[in-house]
């Protein structure tokens, strides 16, 4: 049997999207919501299972994948967060990059020598890796306007990855895979499947509006921190309101934190473009913190810890 297990956003639907599309086979998908990255550890599988991981941090699934690999699955694991200490195994074939100018699915892309390249742009723009994105398009025989069309669609699959649960997202990751690697080519899904494109279009528009709207919690000319309310559309828009305050704002770093299901804060945090660094680090400061150099979270910080965070944020970034 095939277990696929990856992120529900931009990246991790790109890369299993382009990895299928090589090697099709029927799997068991196993995903959630961008903050669902702790997918290995209620897995069971048995010795001829094959297993696929892609686009979530190896240490934070060390546990899960040596459990996995005792059972002796075959497993193919890629991705470019934090790996911590990789298990030396024969059933274990990795292909892990932790810089910051990459992501999963180009990864993936050089893995199958760009057969699905276009699909790899979509998640570089997910991702905002936009000079790799705009690097990936000058191989493709795409116009300007279609190469907009797919940084949009990047952009909307990330954006519908947030949430609390499946609930607060427009398509279940599981559901939206289907019916993109149903397309050799992200433009025929633009064309044939219009619907899921306006719809979530038109849910970024919304949100993204209700996002600018509010005021920074605290600002200098380093760093930036907004606190969202606690509502749906602040769960859906907090990861991509950070990408697109930091696009508009390079030489700042950016958080955005919104409320999790146990009243503490959830934290999203941005390096500066302009020196794609150390969000990886100051994450990893506090006890649920992890990601990578440009992008990294926290999935419950405390409301009193505010303030340390605060005072961690100015002096990583100082």
């Amino acid at each position: 049997m095939y277990f696929d297990v990856f992120n529900g956003d931009a990246d991790g639907l790109c890369a299993l999207v382009q990895l299928r599309l090589a090697n099709p086979q029927i799997s068991k998908l196993v995903t959630g919501v961008k903050r669902d990255i702790q997918l290995l550890d209620n897995l069971t599988v048995t010795q001829q299972d094959v297993v696929t991981v892609l686009d979530i941090s190896l240490k934070k699934n060390r546990d899960g994948l040596v459990a996995i690999l005792q059972q002796g699955a075959q497993v193919l694991y890629v991705d470019h967060h934090e790996t911590g200490d990789i298990p030396i195994c024969a059933n274990l074939t990795t292909i892990i990059n932790t810089a910051p100018t990459t992501c999963t699915s180009l990864l993936v892309d050089e893995y199958l020598n760009g057969k699905y390249r276009a699909w790899a742009l979509v998640a570089a723009c997910g991702d905002n890796l936009l000079p790799q994105a705009e690097q990936l398009a000058k191989t493709l025989d795409i116009t300007t306007t279609q190469f907009e069309q797919l940084k949009k669609l990047g952009i909307c699959l990330n954006y519908n990855a947030y949430g609390h649960s499946v609930a607060d997202l427009h398509f279940a990751p599981d559901e939206l895979y289907k019916h993109l690697v149903q397309y050799a080519s992200p433009l025929e899904f633009l064309i044939d499947k219009a619907d899921i494109f306006e719809q979530l279009q038109a849910g970024y528009a919304t949100d993204l509006e209700l996002a600018q709207s509010t005021k920074p919690e605290y600002q200098d000319d380093k760093i930036c921190v907004y606190i969202l309310p606690d509502e749906a559309w602040a769960r859906r828009i907090n990861g991509v309101m950070g990408n697109d305050m930091a696009n508009l704002n390079p030489q700042r770093a950016h958080a955005v934190l919104t409320y999790n299901a146990q009243g503490a804060y959830q934290v999203s945090v941005r390096a500066p473009i302009a020196n794609k660094q150390g969000a990886d680090e100051l994450c990893g400061l506090f006890k649920t913190g992890g990601g990578r150099k440009s992008a990294a979270g926290i999935n419950h910080l405390p409301l009193h810890a505010l303030v340390d965070f605060i005072a961690a944020f100015k002096k990583q970034y100082q």
